[in-house]
């Protein structure tokens, strides 16, 4: 990476910004229903672990990111291998979560413009934003979450005389449901916070990345649950499983008097900033991984071309918006699972093993 310097306050804004992402527009733990906060808080808790390791491979090599480590254990080759592997990972979720934006926007705002209009429009903002580097991304985080945060507050103020506090009832019904919204949860979009681990050999200090990790995912987590609450709450269970944007319909539902309406436009203000933290942080992830696969100085030399490749992709990632949907609910989950735990859990073990070998060797 570029000699970048990311602080901790806005490392940890980064975080929840990255965790946000699709989040707060498409739900998750959709198959609880009315269980789905319990769902949300044990795949939050199953997310604690991997937070240690992804923190400890970057404490075990300070100022080195995912790819180096790679290197650095497994060799010219097989660490090329993974680079590969996890660079494709890094491209394919930036693209999906571009797919997310564009079929939010010709949804519900824009259905006469074509969607490539779209995806190229969020693209070209987001490849010109990545070339400023990590840490102008990292100050303009703070900006947006407070930006996110107000909203959010506002918006669960106003809610609540159209919540319904029966549809949480009744607790802990369907267990198997609970245990698969959570899985879910826990994939899409706590761990996916390892794409953070490709990024993040800026941060200050060698323990930053923990107390990032665990702010930012314990944060983000907590408006998370009462964001999905409070979809529960106005739409109901029924609802909450099968719409594709549960938190717009949601919000749509929300009139005070003649003067608040429409409130569902604060929506796409929260959506598009996390969308843009997230995407950004995608792009850069990728670049580097092939900076470190074609042994290049710098990632920003790929963006614009990783960028515009990553944008052509998530326009013909989906035929529509039933397979995005399908393929968020049902697939990604088991498609992320060697990114997000696998791979992490056998590098760190690798990494013990080689630290104990070198210490018994200089002892």
């Amino acid at each position: 990476m570029e000699k970048e310097v990311v602080y901790d306050s806005y490392a940890v804004t980064i975080v929840i910004l990255f965790i946000f992402g699709s989040t707060l527009i498409l739900g998750t733990a959709g198959e609880a229903k009315n269980n789905s906060w319990l769902a949300i808080i044990l795949g939050l808790i199953m997310t604690l672990p991997m937070v240690y390791i992804y923190s400890k491979l970057l404490y075990l090599f300070p100022k080195k990111d995912l790819f180096d480590i790679f290197l650095i254990l497994y060799g010219k080759y097989l660490g090329r291998f993974f680079c590969i592997l996890y660079t494709w990972y890094f491209f394919h979720l930036g693209a999906l979560v571009i797919r997310n934006f564009a079929e939010f926007m010709n949804t519900l705002a824009l259905p006469e413009t074509p969607m490539i209009v779209t995806t190229m429009f969020m693209t070209l903002i987001v490849i010109w934003s990545s070339t400023r580097g990590v840490e102008v991304l990292a100050r303009s985080s703070r900006m947006l979450f407070i930006m996110c945060l107000t909203v959010i507050a506002l918006i669960a103020l106003i809610s609540i005389p159209q919540m319904s506090f029966h549809y949480l009832k009744p607790i802990g019904e369907n267990p198997k449901d609970i245990f698969r919204g959570a899985f879910s949860t826990f994939s899409f979009p706590f761990a996916e916070i390892v794409v953070l681990t490709g990024t993040f050999s800026c941060l200050k200090e060698r323990s930053s990345a923990f107390k990032a990790l665990l702010k930012g995912v314990l944060i983000a987590g907590s408006i998370i649950l009462f964001t999905s609450v409070r979809n529960l709450l106005i739409l109901g269970p029924s609802s909450v499983g099968i719409l594709y944007f549960p938190a717009y319909v949601a919000i749509s539902r929300i009139h005070v008097g003649e003067l608040l309406q429409r409130l569902e436009v604060s929506v796409a203000i929260v959506f598009v900033s996390s969308i843009f933290i997230k995407t950004n942080f995608c792009l850069i992830a990728a670049s580097n991984g092939l900076s470190k696969i074609f042994n290049l100085n710098s990632y920003k030399s790929l963006l614009i071309q990783t960028g515009l490749l990553m944008s052509y992709f998530s326009y013909i990632i989906y035929d529509s918006s039933m397979e995005m949907y399908r393929w968020a609910t049902e697939v990604y989950k088991y498609y992320a699972f060697p990114f997000q735990v696998i791979i992490p859990m056998a590098t760190i073990i690798v990494a013990q093993l080689r630290i104990k070998k070198l210490n018994l060797e200089t002892s």
